[in-house]
């Protein structure tokens, strides 16, 4: 069975080094499942680092998985979704990727 598979990456903290509060990520995931029946949240961080404007930013992320039908009502969700989470967690930029999978 062909899925397509949304990984998003949520910082830590906010961009001026403020911590996230858990709950966003609570309620990001809730919404995740609920939208779509659930969720994967790997349990340990991912350290990014890059540079934005000449700033080097560096900061740990946590990172959310959701395989669904590969359709355009799912990109849509996504590409909306992505507008409230930089929003909600204060960010530049929040990545979203998506990719087939197959399931076996």
């Amino acid at each position: 069975m062909r899925k397509r598979r949304y990984e998003i990456l949520l910082p830590t903290t906010h961009n001026d080094g403020r911590p996230v509060d858990e709950d966003l990520l609570e309620l990001t995931c809730d919404e995740i499942t609920d939208h779509f029946g659930g969720v994967s949240v790997t349990p340990h961080r991912l350290l990014g680092i890059w540079h934005h404007e000449g700033k080097r930013y560096q900061e740990e992320m946590r990172r959310l998985m959701v395989d669904v039908d590969d359709t355009s009502d799912h990109l849509a969700f996504f590409a909306h979704f992505k507008t409230v989470l930089l929003k909600r967690f204060e960010q530049i930029e929040i990545y979203i990727a998506s990719y087939s999978v197959d399931i076996l």
